[in-house]
């Protein structure tokens, strides 16, 4: 891995993990263009720096936000267990000392993104510019209109379909106000938290296009990466990142440097293994699609870097992520079971690791919610073909 560039977003101090292990050694870092007061006092800690006055309150020393992608308490089948009842390590842990809330009110039209926005906002989707899922249309002067992405980085300018003409330059997160929706990590920089993310929505990094431009800048060395190696650059870049209060350790005034408990080599997942793209490049490990192995071990490396507030997404169980297949599975299909066992080990790990870290429900505030609330619907069997 690259150290950790820093980049200005939004009230606080931003770094990007998951870059190539060359920028240490070539020296390449981004400054940030500008710096708030997000100033944080700090204190060493285990030969590292952490925030003195994280201000998370109640005896809350850290927030751990787990965003599945349609994971449901309730049974589509009611003879076979929903994907809770499957996945028992979560379950319990929610159950114990928790509050378990089964009532899901799901944004209207739901998809992916805006109910991901949704929760990380505690607003519709009309409040912040995303209306009605992955993508929709905006007008042109002349009344045409273009496509538009609804995955992109919080303070990109709209995220226009490749190829159209863009004529509308205002805010991707954008408000009643014409502004940029307050991002969700603001208030916790503010306070001296740093926050960190893995794979949720418009948190991090989208795509190796808009995305660089607008915070590296055209013509940078990460935007050169973007054009000469784009597959290396989705390693590098996509998904991941890090939103520092200023004077954080981890920022480090923009020079590169690793996440303190990994000197020696890339992040590994909760079984040990490198996390990597499909060429072998350590960093992110794909479209945005990662398993839960892939992202708690991500969320649990953060944690224990200091990062106190982390984000992070897990694809949902009931599509076939087996190497080289797809499709989607129902209710007791083999794939289904074997998925939501990996899932559940994974949480179980997970859950082990952080209590020999001291990071416990007894001094972290855990939510874990899913989007969409997609339901099995069973239809008719056809032989041969329709």
């Amino acid at each position: 891995m690259r150290g950790i560039v820093c980049f200005a977003a939004a009230a606080s101090l931003t770094v990007s993990l998951g870059q190539p292990a060359s920028a240490a050694e070539h020296g390449d870092a981004t400054s940030a263009a500008r710096v708030s007061s997000d100033e944080g006092e700090r204190e060493g800690s285990g030969g590292s720096e952490r925030p003195k006055h994280c201000g998370l309150d109640n005896g809350i020393e850290h927030i751990v936000h787990i965003q599945f992608d349609n994971v449901h308490f309730r049974r589509d089948n009611p003879n076979v267990p929903s994907d809770l009842e499957q996945m028992p390590n979560l379950l319990n842990f929610l159950e114990d000392k928790g509050t378990l809330f089964t009532n899901h009110y799901t944004p209207l039209i739901s998809h992916t993104a805006v109910d991901i926005l949704t929760a990380l906002t505690g607003v519709y989707g009309d409040k912040f510019g995303i209306p009605i899922g992955n993508s929709l249309r905006y007008f042109n002067p002349d009344g045409t209109t273009n496509g538009m992405s609804s995955f992109a980085y919080w303070t990109d300018p709209v995220a226009a379909f490749s190829g159209q003409t863009v004529t509308d330059t205002t805010p991707q997160m954008i408000d009643q106000r014409g502004k940029t929706h307050p991002a969700p990590w603001v208030p916790f920089t503010r306070a001296g938290c740093d926050v960190g993310a893995f794979s949720v929505a418009n948190i991090e990094f989208e795509n190796i296009g808009l995305d660089i431009t607008t915070v590296f800048g055209a013509g940078s060395p990460e935007d050169k990466e973007a054009q000469s190696d784009p597959t290396k650059a989705q390693a590098d870049f996509l998904g991941i990142a890090i939103h520092c209060a200023q004077n954080s350790a981890l920022c480090a005034s923009g020079k590169p440097d690793l996440l303190l408990d990994e000197p020696r080599g890339p992040v590994t997942d909760i079984d040990g293994n490198v996390i990597q793209d499909s060429k072998g490049n350590p960093g992110f490990p794909n479209l945005f699609n990662p398993s839960a192995a892939q992202t708690l071990g991500y969320l649990a490396t953060m944690l224990e870097a200091g990062v106190p507030v982390v984000y992070g997404y897990i694809a949902d169980a009931h599509d076939n992520h087996f190497a080289g297949q797809s499709g989607t599975f129902g209710p007791g299909e083999a794939g289904y079971v074997q998925q939501l066992a990996a899932y559940n080990s994974a949480f179980g790990k997970f859950f082990d690791r952080l209590k020999k870290d001291g990071i416990t429900k007894d001094n972290t505030l855990f939510v874990i919610t899913a989007d969409e609330n997609d339901h099995f619907r069973r239809g008719t069997a056809f032989a041969g073909g329709l």
